[in-house]
């Protein structure tokens, strides 16, 4: 059940540090925009989740800085769910769009979490897995 996504993501003034380059922590902001626009992609978003009573925190984060990011450059976010159970499992690597260089990469693990009894959930929800299953992008 794995399925890609690409979003571009245009780097703004506002996310430089003092030293002229992304602040490591805009990194976080980032591939939660891509995590947002693959959800968008596939038609199953955060407020979907929530109505079928899911929320999906994420529970580990690894990430590997290779090249500093700058004011004006446009990346290419390419997300990659490699698993949806037991937990949501998504491979994000970022590269300057015009180059393919790649600046960035990162791998987020986030687990299902029933809403009203704020317990782990092993299982994906069935809308979740039919979404992924006939995803055409």
């Amino acid at each position: 059940m794995k399925f890609k996504t690409d979003t571009i993501i245009q780097v703004e003034f506002y996310d430089l540090d003092p030293m002229d380059v992304v602040w490591h922590g805009n990194y976080v902001k980032y591939l939660e925009v891509a995590r947002c626009d693959m959800l968008a992609k596939l038609g199953y978003n955060y407020v979907d989740m929530k109505n079928d009573g899911y929320a999906y925190p994420v529970a580990t984060m690894e990430m590997k800085y290779i090249k500093p990011c700058t004011f004006g450059q446009e990346l290419k976010v390419v997300s990659i769910v490699e698993e949806i159970e037991p937990a949501l499992v998504i491979k994000y690597v970022i590269f300057d769009n015009k180059t393919g260089e790649k600046m960035f990469k990162a791998k987020t693990m986030q687990i299902a979490v029933d809403i009203n009894t704020r317990k782990t959930v092993y299982e994906a929800p069935e809308n979740l897995k039919n979404k992924i299953a006939s995803y055409k992008g």
